[in-house]
């Protein structure tokens, strides 16, 4: 949590008059029970009017006082732990942004959105009270003592046997909820998990009639977390009656002996009526630790979780002094010098001694069965993973050698998943490049394949994205996918299974107009169809992570087992002569 506090180091000023503020408000609640005792053993025993309205005029003074102190105080820690949430939420977001892909693999989408919002409310809870109460409570605590033993010392007795009492429940409690609240924050990411897995599969679960089955695992889930959070309530249960119990027999305590001490003549009436108040102000800052006990447990398990996501050191990082600004006049040239890349914890490596050479100007296909690493091998350009051994070149320089930025910036790159975010069709395609005009997004459509169905909608190139793009085809979603790939204008196009969802007639016609665009650009296109692939002017074949052959369709006809039987599965005898 230490590590944490030094994002509170901007707000300093205000958590400086806070404590101000806070130490004015604790002085003013500890002065009224004194004024309160001498307007009754005073003004009141010697019937002195003028002495009750000049004191009580002292007291309505120090109460607002206090009342403007405590506004200011909640003004001031709020401010402070707003702030800080929102300079937090950012740094674990920048943070995730940083993430290699083997870091969101690790850590998980659900929890990460989990950590950056309900794990720092959590901490921003405790900031607020620990603002009001850190010193609050142990100034009305030592404060308190100091005057309940000036208005007697003997009663005072009684606070030595009740301290101790109420601190070891208040330690009982804060012990046995510690696992709980760790507990609880996992349980809610596992909620959170299985949420949003029904939410974005429901198409499936629905086909697949997994209604039942995804309700029977929302509950288990909603069950668990429920179980939790119903013990921790149940400590919160006994904490508070057993501390109003104390309370209750420390106030009858203080009644039967004080009052045995004012029939004597030991003590007056007003200073046992402000002994009462002082001892419970005593009482209500020990209830006020009470809650920083419980709250502050759950607040360190949830600093814990996000310090987990900021100390994560990512596999991939820029270098020191980074390459790839006018080092050479080359521009799209891509080449494999032996690559071998396995994931963490893999058996074997899902690509070995991978070499080959793409160049501007030509179309270089992947092909290969399911689970061969096409996708693995085109996510190694980008940076993605970082191989294991081995070199991906790009213009004659390693690609770890480059800032990310400098090497994504020479990629226009379409995922195998087209992904759209919510917002207008130019906005989607502009994400490619922030300062498109119109006249290049409605190219970059025009040679997607996209015009007809964009202008086929009632708002055009402004008609609205809803999120996940649920409004739009699989197919209209690649083509924009492909769009925004093409205003950018790339050294090199990168396309990842992307022409799956269109139809063979869109899918001609796309490729045919691509070659118009990649004359100064080298394009790598991994695909599972033999047809997007046969015009080629490089068809790389993987089998199991490892190259089987390299050439034009009809030389790996002849020349390559593999490739021959992947066009035997989708062309006929007629097609393949």
């Amino acid at each position: 949590m230490k590590k944490l506090f030094l994002y509170l180091k901007p707000y300093t000023n205000y958590i400086i008059f806070a404590l101000i503020v806070v130490f004015m408000q604790a002085i003013s609640e500890l002065f009224l029970p004194t004024l309160m005792s001498n307007i009754v053993d005073i003004g009141i025993a010697k019937g002195d009017i003028n002495y009750i309205l000049k004191i009580g005029g002292i007291m309505l003074l120090v109460a607002a006082i206090g009342t403007v102190c405590a506004t200011a105080a909640s003004y001031l820690s709020s401010k402070t732990a707003m702030g800080f949430g929102r300079d937090l939420r950012y740094k674990v977001f920048e943070t995730a942004q940083n993430f290699s892909l083997n870091e969101f693999n690790q850590m998980g989408s659900s929890t990460l959105i989990t950590r950056t919002t309900n794990d720092i409310t959590q901490i921003q809870q405790v900031i607020v009270i620990m603002l009001r109460m850190m010193i609050t409570a142990p100034l009305m605590c030592i404060g308190g003592i100091i005057m309940a033993v000036s208005q007697d010392k003997t009663l005072s007795s009684i606070i030595i046997v009740v301290i101790p009492i109420m601190a070891l429940v208040i330690a009982l409690v804060a012990a046995k909820g510690m696992p709980l609240f760790k507990s609880m924050q996992a349980k809610l990411d596992r909620l959170n998990l299985v949420l949003r897995e029904n939410l974005t599969g429901i198409r499936v679960i629905r086909a697949f009639n997994r209604e039942d089955y995804e309700k029977k695992r929302f509950n288990k889930a909603n069950k668990d977390l429920t179980d939790t959070t119903m013990k921790v309530f149940k400590l919160m249960a006994i904490l508070m009656p057993s501390i109003s119990l104390i309370m209750n027999f420390t106030t009858i305590a203080i009644i039967w002996f004080g009052g045995m001490r004012v029939s004597s003549g030991h003590m007056q009436i007003g200073s046992l009526m402000a002994f009462i108040q002082y001892v419970m102000q005593i009482m209500f800052s020990l209830i006020m630790f009470s809650m920083m006990f419980v709250i502050i447990p759950r607040a360190s398990v949830s600093a814990a979780r996000i310090n987990e996501v900021i100390d994560m050191v990512p596999d991939i990082d820029d270098p020191l002094t980074p390459l790839g600004k006018d080092v050479n006049d080359k521009k799209g040239y891509v080449e494999f010098k032996d690559v071998t890349f396995s994931y963490p914890n893999a058996e074997k490596p899902v690509l070995s001694n991978i070499s080959f050479f793409a160049k501007p100007g030509e179309v270089t296909a992947i092909i290969g069965g399911t689970g061969s690493g096409k996708s693995t091998l085109i996510n190694l350009i980008p940076r993605f993973y970082d191989v294991k051994s081995g070199n991906v070149l790009i213009n004659d320089i390693d690609v770890r050698e480059m800032a990310q930025k400098d090497l994504r910036q020479k990629i226009g790159f379409v995922p195998q998943k087209a992904v759209l975010f919510t917002g207008t069709i130019s906005d989607n395609i502009r994400y490619g490049k922030e300062d498109a005009t119109m006249d290049e997004i409605e190219y970059a459509a025009k040679v997607a394949q996209a015009t007809e169905f964009i202008s086929g909608m009632e708002d055009g190139f402004e008609s609205f994205i809803s999120q996940g793009g649920t409004n739009v085809s699989g197919g209209q979603k690649q083509r924009i996918s492909i769009a925004r790939a093409l205003v950018r204008k790339p050294e090199i196009y990168i396309f990842d299974d992307s022409f799956s969802a269109l139809d063979f007639k869109t899918d001609a016609k796309l490729r045919k107009a691509l070659k118009g665009e990649i004359k100064n650009a080298t394009m790598i296109v991994v695909a599972q169809r033999v047809s997007t692939v046969m015009d080629a002017d490089q068809i790389i074949v993987l089998d199991e992570g490892k190259i089987a052959g390299i050439g034009r369709h009809k030389e790996l006809l002849k020349s390559c087992k593999i490739y021959r039987e992947i066009v035997s599965s989708q062309l006929s005898e007629e097609e393949l002569q």
